[in-house]
């Protein structure tokens, strides 16, 4: 078994885009992005995680970040830009980072700006200085390597002719994608750190990229959009936000890609086949500058592309994609295999729905987003080591393929640096009342209301969840309490009184009273077992339970190390990975779908483990699998 050392530290981090959202961050932005919402967000910074497997994911993650030596991640930084690193270059005294952060690697230099993003969030989220100490270290030392670099404002780990030959539609692999990494990871410091070296820095690449890019005919404009740009829109959008300067909405609206869009315009599924975390930041940027310039079309393109992708590309977990690409709508039992559900595209789809959130407050966007983060996010890292997995296979036996510390570093890795720091960002918002949308232990302040709630589950073992208030002076709003789609049942008690709940499944309960110290809310939903068939093929399905996708656990069989890690010796490893799934392994069941739910028996109590009547299979929530096979998607016999 491989063994991975991870040091002390404090607690955990995460990718695409600087996470900013409507009714966050105030005082640091010169344009209003709220006129065009319904709901907005809390600052991280006002949402504390108590003790859950989410937290646990967050300390572990932390430790890892911390454990990742400042000068190493400047490496390449100061290698580009030919600055004194040590005696020889280094050649003796720097320990370099491998995989794709590897010198000669085009992506290098990518996690430097996930941890930039990724020490911000940790630092909002807990208010340890120590994720603020490590990040101003990182920001220094790229303020000095601008400055060496001396190329009117540009920065990187490699030289400008990557970006060359990008404009030109040579082969090069994504330089304006890392260089988002970073404008993304320098723009989080400024808005959860209160960085303004970052800013200053963030800018000046920014005022490089305008005079590179203004002089290009549309026909060049076109030729490098083909070329994976991340989200450059994106953070193009927000440095135009927080500084007015309309430069960089020209370079926002430089990045719009016809090609992808415009058909999505006219309501048309043209995803097929197309690299799916290519598309998907793109819509994340659309939807800024609704935030900001509103539009029809800066809207509708972003619904309709999360409605294609929810309703018609997504597995049962929340994740989609198959080697990274799209496939045709609704056949998503010809491509249960090994290389399904990237990491990065949940991350991403996480940021839009909250983004198509705010706008539009339905009970759908918070299904989705609480599917997606039980099944794939919370279970992404390995509870042993805390490295993380590229994919969510969906082949009958394989098992998840973590990253290793030194020799990974690919873009979920990256993602995975974010993911873990933020799970207090969508628990709570507000309008002139509260919204509860998601049942994970934890505390926020309100300090415009002068209230603090504090809610405590042991969701979903169980489908309760109670939250006290705490508040000086009366408070007279809504609760909205979100009624799960996946719920039978609901019983609302406040302090201790049971509620009459008229509302059905799908949308917000809502609570209005003058709120007092001391007061409860405790609310109990209804869970079952349901088999989810493929819409292709009725006889393929999985199981759920309530929310949480429950897989079949297959043990350990023909699992050989350095299994369940990737092996950073072979090439693409997490991309090429022979599961080795022995021939005894079998997906077969022998019932039809509602015989299957007659046949499935709770073990026990407070714990999410099921028994298959009749077989010898187990079952158990798919964030709890680690390190054996599994099965998500079974095969109905009769």
């Amino acid at each position: 078994m491989i063994k991975y050392l991870i040091l002390v530290a404090g607690m955990s981090i995460s990718m695409y885009g600087q996470s900013h959202y409507p009714g966050q961050h105030q005082g640091k932005l010169k344009l209003d992005d709220t006129k065009n919402v319904k709901v907005l967000g809390f600052d991280l910074h006002d949402v504390k995680l108590l003790d859950s497997p989410f937290k646990d994911n967050m300390v572990r993650e932390s430790k890892w970040i911390m454990n990742i030596n400042a000068n190493r991640l400047l490496h390449s930084f100061r290698t580009n830009a030919g600055a004194f690193s040590s005696q020889e270059g280094g050649y003796f005294t720097m320990n370099k980072l491998g995989g794709w952060e590897s010198l000669d690697c085009d992506l290098r230099g990518h996690s430097t700006g996930h941890i930039l993003s990724g020490l911000a969030l940790l630092y909002a989220a807990t208010g340890e200085k120590m994720y603020k100490v490590k990040a101003d270290s990182l920001v220094t030392g790229l303020v000095e390597v601008q400055k060496i670099l001396n190329q009117k404002g540009y920065l990187s780990a490699f030289p400008q002719n990557l970006i060359d030959r990008a404009i030109a539609g040579k082969s090069v692999w994504a330089p304006w994608y890392t260089q988002h990494k970073l404008f993304s990871g320098l723009i989080d410091q400024y808005l959860y750190c209160d960085s303004k070296p970052a800013l200053e820095i963030a800018k000046g690449m920014a005022d490089w990229a305008y005079e590179k890019l203004k002089p290009l005919t549309d026909e060049e404009r076109k030729r490098m959009l083909k070329n994976e740009f991340g989200g450059m829109n994106d953070s193009f959008y927000a440095l135009y936000e927080i500084t007015g300067e309309s430069k960089y909405k020209f370079l926002a609206e430089f990045f719009y890609h016809e090609e992808a869009l415009n058909p999505l315009m006219d309501k048309v599924d043209n995803l097929n086949k197309k690299h799916a975390n290519t598309y998907i930041p793109k819509l994340i940027g659309l939807s800024r500058d609704y935030e900001l310039e509103g539009g029809n079309k800066n809207r509708e393109i972003p619904e309709f592309f999360w409605n294609t992708v929810v309703d018609h590309h997504t597995f049962v977990t929340g994740s989609n994609s198959d080697k990274e690409k799209f496939f045709e709508p609704d056949h998503l039992s010809e491509h249960l295999s090994g290389y399904t559900g990237e990491s990065c595209n949940v991350y991403n789809m996480l940021k839009l729905t909250r983004h198509l959130y705010g706008y539009n407050p339905q009970i759908k966007y918070v299904d989705y987003y609480e599917k997606a983060l039980y099944n794939h996010i919370l279970g992404q890292q390995d509870p042993k080591t805390g490295m993380v997995a590229y994919f969510l296979p969906m082949k009958p036996g394989a098992h998840k393929v973590y990253s290793t510390p030194e020799n990974s570093f690919w873009c979920c890795v990256g993602s995975g640096f974010e993911n873990q720091a933020k799970y207090g960002e969508f628990i709570y918002y507000h309008d002139k009342g509260l919204y509860v949308n998601l049942f994970i232990p934890s505390e926020l302040n309100w300090k415009e209301k002068g209230i603090t709630v504090k809610q405590e589950t042991n969701f979903p073992n169980e489908g309760s969840t109670k939250l006290t208030l705490s508040t000086s002076n009366p408070v007279s709003m809504p609760i909205h309490i979100r009624y799960p789609s996946w719920a039978i049942s609901a019983e609302v008690k406040v302090n201790g009184k049971k509620q009459m709940v008229k509302t059905k499944p799908g949308i917000y309960i809502v609570l209005e009273r003058k709120w007092m110290d001391g007061d409860t809310i405790e609310v109990s939903f209804g869970m079952e077992i349901s088999v989810v068939p493929t819409v292709d093929n009725p006889n393929i399905a999985a199981i759920t339970y309530g929310p949480v996708v429950l897989a079949g656990k297959m043990g350990t069989e023909a699992m050989a190390e350095p299994a369940p890690y990737s092996n950073p010796k072979l090439y693409n490893d997490y991309y090429t990975y022979d599961y080795k799934v022995p021939n005894s392994l079998s997906n077969k069941l022998p019932f039809s779908a509602k015989k299957l739910e007659n046949n499935i028996l709770k073990d026990k109590e407070k714990v999410l483990e099921f028994k298959i009547k009749g077989t010898e299979n187990t079952l158990s929530p798919i964030y709890n699998i680690h390190g054996e096979r599994y099965i998500i998607y079974w095969n109905l016999t009769k």
